[in-house]
């Protein structure tokens, strides 16, 4: 949240006394995100001139440095209405040293690489390209920016909610005298968006100002704190459990775990809970878990709507390469949209941080025999392809192990091929897979395990790939049929480009029985998402069979210039494996994406379901009969509470929206297949919609919960039938209601439904750009049984 107020110039006495007060408040600071006493701390504390560049011209000194809430940093700026400004870590994807951007790779020269360092931010801002005055220099500023945002990356949301709300405490203590007046309190509380009137505000002051000194300090402050955020939900629970003279013991404790949250657990896991989470050194010693221990403990990932036995790698990884859903991204090199957005290598570096495991390159002639990338007849700028060979070099497996597909629609010349052949294997080096494995000819796919570390080429091949093995000769160049997004035609194929595609050879789908009688296991079609969306819904058992031997990849429309999205889950729930999106748009399809491959180790492989690898399955989506995939589950949620979110908004008053998204699942008759109730409230009265969609989602509105308190509740009960959960994808939306518009995103959180876990659960908030906002989270409790 925003705190940042306009303070009257201070007196040198009144700044003395701030500055020292800014010096323990950034020990508390530090102390709180381990880094009590640490030199990069205190070096970032201190800050120092950078040079910052924007282009060969554009060069400005200009200070920097951390501020002592250890998690915005400062810095000068010349714009005339603008004296300071400050830019939150939170907003901060990663720190890189040396020239690892294309803005310091083409502004700057070699001989300064060891002074450069680039701060690159989440979404569409732009990097922030800067230089030091030595080479160590460059390192502190790089090593310490990461070391404070480990620290706090590793606050969980009670630490970072605390951490926030102190900090905004002392930002609206007008006179730096530490204490807090009733007029200081009433303007902190409309700080962080609590509308209250006069007399609750005066009734939590007095009630706090146990001195009746008119203002409030030390444990009084706490004490406000503790009140503010008190959570009535997390008594009644401890409560209820805690039998042994008002506390929860170790046997309490597994009684609550394996009664209310299901798990079969046992006591001695229950004691190493309280041995992790207890604070009270009393407590840990007679094994049990104070109400403090027990909040800790269901803040972190133990108590995470998320079951954390997904979070690393827990699928077979060794089945064929079709079995897998594959993270795929679509015009990977644009950074917004498809006819005149930038072309960069920063949106490859975005999307494989992501794992994206299948990335997109367009490739026509450029200038002085290089091939470059870019979005083809249209005014997006251009890139080298060496550049983005280097860049996916560089940065494909940092995140994910697994193999990286680089699908290539050519349009480029034979000579500029035969470059582009030679990019990529003097680049890739052996990563490059060159040759089938194996000393025989495959007759199916390898598994990613087998293929860890290795880039794949889709794209046209000559010959067949049993050429491989019996050195059948072919021509350098011969035409062969390139069906791009674009066009159909014909192109000049270069035999060294050709012999680069392995088991991703590019063919013209016509139907699907002549793909089973004529193509190989390695010969693979691309689908506009049109074409792909009336399969899916008229042949989708055919659909799935295809992709039981065989690769399809999925794109969007050409009509999409914004670089909208379709949804994917049909073509999911169709088995197509590589559904390719703009990552570079955010939204609902995006986020229904980065659920999908949120378990696994988010590595960008996720096994599909057995009954879309069986060859005997009749499964169809969209008319369900017997079989392993009907499992049916209701799924039983009470939101409880919302934990306030670190950004201000417009309106007090809260709206949270539960989508129970589930493609494959219909409640009532495939005509009305699924249900929409929405309850709400509008400021004078409320009132409720309830209607029936044909939409391949369910949702649920809650009322509107007007705030009066840091913690909002509802405390509404619903419920849903889910037939195939393995297909099944949970979303959470909390909005901010407004009356007079639309309604403000808070955040968001979706996941598949058999990664969910049972019982009183936190559930984290995202931005719609799918980045963690650190204090929000919504508190349920849910419940799925077989139905």
């Amino acid at each position: 949240m925003s705190c940042v107020r306009k303070l009257r110039k201070r007196t040198k006495s009144q700044e003395l006394v701030y500055q020292e007060q800014c010096k323990v408040v950034a020990q508390e600071n530090g102390k709180r995100i381990g880094l009590e006493g640490d030199p990069d701390l205190q070096f970032l504390l201190k800050g120092g001139d950078l040079l910052k560049v924007k282009s060969k011209s554009w060069r400005k000194t200009r200070l920097f440095r951390l501020n002592e809430d250890c998690k915005t940093v400062w810095q000068q700026t010349s714009k005339t209405f603008k004296s300071d400004s400050s830019f939150s870590l939170e907003d901060i994807d990663s720190v890189r040293y040396g020239r690892q951007t294309e803005g310091l790779q083409k502004y700057t020269d070699s001989s300064v690489e060891d002074r450069c360092f680039s701060i690159i931010f989440k979404g569409r801002r732009k990097n922030l390209d800067l230089i030091a005055s030595s080479k160590e220099e460059a390192k502190r500023w790089v090593s310490g920016l990461e070391k404070v945002m480990t620290g706090m990356h590793s606050l969980n949301r009670q630490q970072n909610s605390e951490h926030w709300f102190y900090n905004c405490m002392r930002k609206a203590d007008k006179n730096a005298d530490n204490k807090m007046s009733l007029k200081e309190l009433k303007h902190f509380l409309r700080q962080i968006n609590i509308e209250v009137d006069d007399s609750y505000a005066e009734m939590l002051f007095k009630k706090c100002d146990t001195s009746n000194s008119g203002t409030l300090e030390g444990s009084e402050i706490k004490h406000f704190y503790d009140l503010l955020t008190y959570r009535e939900e997390i008594d009644v629970i401890y409560g209820k459990y805690a039998s042994t003279n008002g506390q929860m013991s170790s046997g309490d404790l597994l009684y609550f775990l394996q009664n209310e949250q299901r798990e079969s657990v046992s006591l001695e896991y229950a004691k190493k809970l309280i041995e992790k989470y207890e604070v009270d050194e009393t407590a840990k010693q007679n094994k049990y878990m104070s109400k403090d221990g027990f909040l800790i403990y269901l803040n972190h990932e133990e108590g995470s709507i998320f079951n954390p036995a997904h979070k690393p790698i827990y699928q077979d990884m060794h089945q064929p390469l079709n079995h897998y859903f594959i993270s795929s991204s679509h015009n990977t090199y644009l950074m917004e949209d498809q006819l005149k957005g930038p072309s960069s290598t920063e949106a490859y570096i975005k999307a494989l941080m992501k794992s994206c495991r299948c990335v997109e390159l367009d490739c026509w002639d450029g200038a002085n025999g290089e091939p470059v990338i870019y979005h083809g007849h249209t005014l997006t700028s251009k890139v080298l392809f060496k550049d983005v060979i280097k860049a996916i070099k560089e940065y494909a497996f940092k995140t994910s192990q697994y193999p990286v597909i680089l699908s290539l629609e050519n349009h480029c010349s034979t000579e500029q091929q035969k470059i582009m052949a030679h990019h990529l294997t003097s680049i890739l080096g052996s990563a490059l897979l060159t040759q089938p494995l194996g000393h025989q000819m495959p007759n199916t796919f390898p598994g990613p395990e087998e293929l860890k570390g290795r880039f794949l080429i889709k794209g046209k091949r000559l010959n067949k790939l049993d050429a491989a093995f019996n050195n059948n000769a072919t021509e350098d160049v011969d035409s062969v049929s390139e069906e791009d997004e674009a066009s159909s035609k014909k192109i000049k194929l270069a035999k060294e480009l050709s012999d680069l595609v392995i088991y991703c050879k590019s063919v013209h789908f016509s139907n699907f029985e002549h793909s089973r009688d004529n193509q190989a296991f390695y010969e693979m079609a691309s689908f506009k998402e049109s074409k792909a969306m009336n399969l899916a819904e008229n042949s989708a058992t055919a659909f799935i069979h295809h992709n039981m031997d065989k690769l399809s990849r999925i794109y969007p429309a050409g009509s999409r210039t914004d670089s909208s999205n379709y949804n994917p889950v049909p073509l999911w729930n169709a088995g197509c494996q590589i559904v390719a999106l703009n990552f570079q748009t955010p939204g609902k399809e995006m986020d229904l994406n980065q659920a999908r491959f949120l378990p696994n180790g988010k590595c960008g492989y996720i096994l599909k379901p057995e009954f879309q690898r069986d060859p005997a399955s009749q499964f169809d989506p969209a008319n369900l009969r017997v079989g392993p995939w009907l499992k049916r589950k209701t799924l039983h949620v009470m939101p409880s509470s919302c934990l306030r979110s670190m950004k201000t908004s417009r309106s007090p008053s809260w709206t949270l929206r539960s989508r129970w998204r589930s493609t494959v699942c219909p409640t009532t008759s495939p005509a009305n297949r699924h249900t929409t109730l929405t309850t709400m409230a509008s400021v004078n009265s409320p009132f409720t919609l309830m209607h029936l969609a044909n939409a391949f989602f369910q949702s649920v509105v809650t009322e509107v919960c007007f705030v009066t308190g840091f913690n909002p509740q509802w405390n509404t009960k619903f419920q849903f039938t889910i037939h195939v959960p393995e297909l099944a994808l949970v979303r959470f939306v909390v909005e901010d209601y407004d009356a007079a518009s639309h309604n403000d995103l808070i955040g968001l959180y979706t996941l598949p439904f058999t990664s969910m876990q049972n019982g009183y659960r936190h559930v984290p908030l995202l931005t719609k750009r799918g980045n963690l906002i650190p204090s929000a989270g919504l508190f349920v409790h849910i419940m799925a049984l077989d139905a």
